[in-house]
């Protein structure tokens, strides 16, 4: 006797796919890629879901893993921060570092994944898989210009004593603007024209994080001084980061607006987003379900215990997500094939929105966590 609790014939039938030499990114993924399966069928579900978030006025976090930058992705986030779909950013140091790169016209170029490393190493390039950057030209050239740009800042007093690496890259952008040739070509400096938070929670781990930790010694040395001063350093705090970040979640509760992520891969900037929830409910004491919507474009297994590859629906244990098995999907998929197309679904299905400005409401936000939290504190 056949069990009938389930109906297993209402997902659409199959049918083998139609191509044409006209179709636009919308054809594709509503006309191909939703009537496949496997991967193509989840890259169709995270286009849809990406688009309800945007629709729904959702607060948006990107969390991007990996090194993006280097091959162009810069471009494709400044777009998103341009129209409004992207109100926060966490990432890693690296990306961003690589990310300013275009704006000051430094080399970054495709070469040879089967390249001779030793050779490579000779002549002074650094190699990332297949793209080539130049030692002196690009990289210590944007050591000198991070340092320069952090120093200035420094001197200008633009670091109050406690900072979050939001604040930093707020001045930071704000350099970039300020400094390089082709600012439109840093995701950086556009989210610091559009007031959209960058979080890097990692700092120290990132060419950004060596060079302003070489700015206290370049100071003793003019000094000739024998120990370095507190004065002279540039150092985000990891408390203001947790604080600022849930109170970006908090704010979105309490006027009803649900959120969303889409994180590119996984690591450092997908726990830190993902652990807003469990900082809000597990260590202030504030009941937070998280997020309402999540993306997660990766190739890690879930089953090494790893977290680039732990599903979103085990987040649900941790208080991540509301429900298992609901608003989330998971696109097993090389990023830079995956988010671009997600992106370009975004830009032709759907309409502008007004930024949040949440990089301009963070002190008042913040402040409004630490007075409810406060309430509820046990001495």
């Amino acid at each position: 006797m056949r069990n009938k609790m389930h109906d297993y014939w209402s997902g659409n039938p199959i049918s083998p796919i139609s191509i044409n030499k006209n179709m636009s990114i919308t054809d594709l993924v509503d006309n191909v890629f939703d009537r496949m399966g496997y991967n193509a069928k989840r890259l169709a579900e995270a286009c849809h879901l990406f688009k309800t978030m945007i629709d729904k006025n959702s607060t948006v976090c990107l969390t991007l893993a990996g090194a993006m930058t280097p091959v162009g992705m810069g471009g494709g986030i400044t777009s998103m921060i341009e129209n409004g779909f992207i109100d926060w950013i966490v990432t890693t140091g690296a990306n961003t570092y690589h990310d300013m790169h275009f704006a000051y016209g430094l080399p970054v170029h495709q070469g040879d994944y089967a390249a001779d490393d030793n050779e490579l190493a000779e002549n002074n390039v650094v190699r990332i898989y297949d793209v080539y950057i130049d030692m002196e030209r690009t990289l210590i050239a944007q050591d000198k210009i991070v340092r320069t740009l952090t120093h200035k800042a420094l001197i200008q007093n633009k670091f109050p004593e406690k900072f979050s690496t939001a604040h930093y890259y707020k001045v930071l952008g704000d350099g970039v603007l300020e400094t390089s040739k082709n600012p439109g070509r840093s995701f950086v400096a556009a989210a610091a024209k559009h007031e959209v938070p960058v979080f890097v929670p990692a700092f120290a781990d990132s060419s950004v994080g060596m060079g302003t930790s070489y700015l206290p010694l370049i100071a003793c040395a003019k000094k000739n001084c024998k120990e370095l001063s507190p004065g002279d350093f540039v150092d985000p705090s990891p408390t203001m980061d947790a604080l600022e970040s849930a109170a970006i979640v908090h704010n979105s509760m309490i006027n009803n607006i649900e959120r969303g992520a889409l994180e590119v891969g996984g690591g450092v900037p997908k726990n830190f987003l993902q652990q807003t929830g469990p900082m809000i409910s597990q260590i202030l004491g504030m009941e937070c379900p998280g997020e309402n919507y999540v993306i997660q474009v990766t190739v890690d297994r879930p089953d090494t215990g790893g977290l680039s590859g732990a599903t979103i629906n085990e987040g649900k244990s941790w208080g991540k997500i509301p429900k298992a098995g609901e608003g989330n999907v998971i696109p097993y998929l090389d990023a830079t094939v995956g988010i671009p197309i997600i992106f370009a679904y975004a830009l032709e299905n759907c309409k502008p929105r007004k930024p949040k400005k949440y990089g301009r409401k963070l002190p008042e936000i913040t402040q409004e966590l630490i007075e409810t939290a406060m309430l509820k504190v046990e001495v």
